[in-house]
């Protein structure tokens, strides 16, 4: 992002780039336009075209081959964009690239440092997760609560303070994905609940290394439902 708070010209072209893949006016396994024809039709340099190309090869989307080009290998959910403005699209992945390492650490932390009370409050979260699942509702403040209950239960209070200051962000990007979830096939409802029972599981047997890796699971996993289309 740049000083003012607005995106970048590669973060400009990149999203373009994206709704582009995302409606298949770049068709699955067709070929990109090279990067000179890119220059020109965004009126942009060389350089902020090749950092926009980097960020869909970094995010699994296009694929360079030698000689050839780049080429579209996978598309994202086809209503993020529907349900989002364009340019919020880059700052959703951030956030939740950002959450991947974040909230990793902090599950890691909860399995070393967990009270009793802690899991109690833990899996009373979930619980209610769990109930707004299966009442078909949004249940963004209960999974909210959830992640909030794990930071809290690392006993360090900055995990806790940065999810609180990003509460709106992620509560956006949390709502983004629910919307997707509750319009899918139910079995995407189970795994989501699924992985958030592997951070619990792990926490209560007191292993930090699974629980981390459980965590960063789950987030992975909800960034590339949206935005990769894939587990």
């Amino acid at each position: 992002m740049t000083d003012a708070g607005k995106p970048s010209l590669a973060d400009q072209v990149y999203d373009q780039l994206l709704a582009r893949i995302t409606d298949e006016t770049y068709e699955l396994h067709s070929r990109l336009p090279n990067e000179e024809a890119l220059r020109h039709e965004f009126g942009v340099s060389r350089p902020v075209v090749r950092a926009a190309l980097a960020r869909l090869r970094s995010d699994g989307m296009i694929q360079s081959r030698r000689g050839s080009g780049s080429y579209v290998i996978r598309r994202p959910d086809s209503k993020v964009v529907s349900f989002v403005p364009l340019g919020s699209i880059t700052d959703i992945q951030r956030c939740y690239e950002f959450r991947i390492d974040v909230e990793g650490a902090a599950a890691g932390w909860a399995a070393r440092r967990r009270t009793d009370d802690d899991l109690v409050q833990i899996e009373q979260a979930f619980q209610a997760l769990e109930t707004t699942y299966n009442d078909k509702q949004p249940g963004i403040d209960a999974d909210q609560r959830f992640h909030l209950a794990v930071a809290r239960a690392s006993h360090n209070l900055f995990f806790v303070s940065t999810l609180e200051s990003l509460r709106q962000q992620i509560a956006f990007g949390v709502e983004l994905s629910r919307s997707l979830t509750m319009l899918d096939a139910p079995q995407r409802q189970e795994r989501v609940l699924a992985e958030h029972r592997a951070v619990i599981e792990a926490i209560r047997a007191e292993q930090p290394e699974q629980a981390e890796a459980a965590m960063r699971a789950h987030i992975t996993a909800a960034k590339n439902r949206m935005f990769i289309g894939q587990e």
